[in-house]
């Protein structure tokens, strides 16, 4: 069955009003399941209404055995009994079910819409949150509107229902017993309330500590080769178990500040309760009530008294599910640095041209990346972009890919902005392959495919034979539909980056960009690559960011750059003879190699 509605489409430049707040945000979802939500609400107050009706019943049934035994209307009552029985039961089984396909149908939601706005999210963003953290958050906000619903539903609904329909109850017994039992639950509950209120920055902290500690040892379990590999384990367990013990105090803070509310509400209970027998039995002594009314009286004070703890907790716990929310929100809801335009046209490149006009970038202030950086590269030019580490080689890369915005200038594809069409049109036009390839945990042909996804199996093979990688995969357990891990760990660094290539040639995009992306090859498997490289990109626009300059050497055009700054432009022939930065690193990589071959 498929749950999910649309997601809620905003303008780009803002956060859609669904994250403001959790307020906010569980009322959105409930206007989008409005219909399913109201038909869950008639059907709990019905049921609910019954419960109320089934204690009144009992009354009649009782007072009419204590008349005459004639039997009719105790048959009568007895036959009311039931019916109401029976109604109750289908109206709470109708009730679970329509709430399980709510509650699920709105958490598949809740999760897609999450996901859809995080992705939104720069890189570095990425950077500055865990995964493991991210995901948990996002599962977990469902699981908590879920609870929410729950709590509503079932634990305080009902509770309402029972108290109006024991006020009106009551009211047929004696008007000043009602109007007792009403003030008394009223002050109770709001006592209780009020109480619950001052433990929400306790039941926030615990939400967010919980967070970060489930982030934290994903983190961990995610990098246990570097664990294992510097004789950590015991290190970091030590470290988590800081942790844990840190997050465990915060939650019996959070516990026992609702174990005294429940203190406080039973002494209420032992007070009210007796207090409203006594009365009950005192107006029976005095004939001016039935048996059956003193039955009712006590039934529905046990009841009320008894809901009204329920509801109080249920009250707190709402405050503990609104914080967990409401933690979430501040980190998944934060403002999206990179965005569409509103309005912006879907362009993708068919040619590659590439232009970049006094472009500048610093990820922090005092530093600059880049500085008034400009270029021209005509459409199926390969050109090379080398130069020291941090130099901004992959900077450019990233602007590129429009993974940050600029501090100035422009760059353009085919004549359009890249920053004024959208994000996706303009990857659409890019086939990267960085230095650290990112795989799924899926099938080799999965993860090829994600290039293409409606290529068919003979196009994902011709690109593995042109990344030089299918004689490898079909030595693998299951060829193609090997797992390849969390990551790509079980593949080495050479054949994550043979599948990252095999995954850009698939795409046919007009421009790939290679960040480093032979780096873990070795000599002879990044000659037979280099050669497919020519036989694949022949017609395409190529940026090579490279170390080994031997990667980029039967390429059209090197561009040499240093601190932000582009310090030579020209053919590797050219720059070879200008004696510069070039050469230079040519001259040094070279001596470097033949020191290899002598030792």
């Amino acid at each position: 069955m498929h749950f999910h509605k649309e997601i809620l489409h905003t303008d780009e430049n803002e956060a859609p009003s669904f994250v403001h707040g959790p307020e906010i945000f569980i009322w959105h979802y409930v206007k989008s399941w409005a219909p399913s939500f109201i038909a869950l609400l008639l059907l709990v107050s019905s049921a609910a209404a019954c419960s109320v009706g089934v204690q009144y019943v009992m009354k009649i049934l009782v007072d009419a055995m204590a008349g005459p035994r004639n039997g009719a209307d105790a048959w009568w009552a007895l036959g009311f009994f039931i019916g109401l029985i029976a109604a109750e039961s289908v109206l709470w089984r109708l009730s679970g079910w329509l709430g399980c396909r709510t509650t699920v149908g709105v958490g598949v939601s809740i999760r897609l819409d999450l996901f859809h706005y995080l992705s939104g999210q720069s890189i570095r963003y990425f950077a500055d949150n865990l995964a493991g953290s991210l995901g948990h958050r996002i599962t977990s906000v469902a699981g908590h509107f879920g609870g929410l619903t729950n709590t509503v539903a079932w634990r305080i609904l009902p509770i309402c229902v029972d108290f109006i329909g024991a006020l009106i109850v009551f009211c047929t017994v004696d008007w000043k017993m009602m109007v007792a039992l009403g003030v008394a639950v009223i002050v109770i509950m709001a006592g209780l309330i009020v109480f619950g209120e001052r433990g929400r920055p306790l039941h926030r902290d615990f939400a967010a500590k919980a967070n970060e500690v489930a982030g934290d040892l994903v983190d961990v379990i995610s990098n246990m080769w570097s664990v294992k590999a510097f004789s950590a384990r015991r290190r970091e367990w030590s470290r988590l178990k800081t942790k844990f013990e840190a997050e465990a105090r915060i939650q019996k803070k959070s516990w026992m500040y609702t174990e005294k509310a429940r203190v406080i509400h039973d002494i209420a209970l032992w007070i009210m309760a007796g207090s409203m027998l006594a009365w009950a039995l005192t107006l029976w002594s005095r004939s001016q009530i039935t048996p059956g009314e003193v039955v009712v009286v006590s039934a529905l004070t046990f009841r009320i008294l008894h809901g009204s703890r329920d509801m109080a907790m249920s009250l707190v716990d709402m405050v503990q599910q609104i914080g967990f929310i409401a933690d979430t929100l501040a980190v998944i809801g934060q403002r999206q640095t990179v965005v569409d335009h509103p309005g912006a046209p879907v362009v993708t490149a068919s040619k590659g041209a590439l232009s970049l006009k006094n472009v500048s970038f610093s990820y922090r202030a005092g530093s600059c990346a880049l500085k008034d950086i400009s270029l021209e590269i005509p459409a199926g030019q390969k050109v090379g972009i080398v130069g020291p580490s941090g130099a901004g080689k992959s900077t450019l890369v990233h602007l590129l890919q429009r993974l940050y915005d600029l501090e100035a200038g422009q760059i353009l594809i085919d004549g359009h902005p890249i920053d004024e069409i959208t994000q996706d049109s303009l990857r659409r036009s890019l086939a990267v392959v960085p230095q650290e390839i990112s795989l799924f945990h899926r099938s080799v042909m999965e993860n090829i495919r994600f290039g293409r996804p409606g290529a068919s199996d003979e196009e994902v093979y011709a690109a593995a034979r042109a990344a030089h990688c299918d004689t490898f995969i079909r030595f693998l357990s299951d060829g193609y539909d090997t797992l390849v891990g969390e990551r790509g760990a079980k593949l080495s660094g050479g054949q994550r980056q043979r599948i990252g290539i095999a995954r850009a040639f698939l795409k046919e995009a007009p421009i790939i960009v290679l960040d480093e992306a032979t780096s873990a090859l070795d000599s002879e498997s990044e000659l037979a690559i280099q050669r497919s490289l020519v036989e694949v990109m022949r017609d395409k626009t190529v940026l090579a960011v490279a170390h080994r300059l031997s990667t980029v050497a039967s390429f059209d055009r090197i561009i040499v750059i240093d601190n932000g700054h582009i310090l030579e432009d020209g053919s590797p022939r050219d720059l070879r003879a200008r004696g510069g930065a070039f050469d230079q690193m040519w001259r040094l990589q070279s001596e470097g190699l033949a020191l290899e071959e002598v030792s």
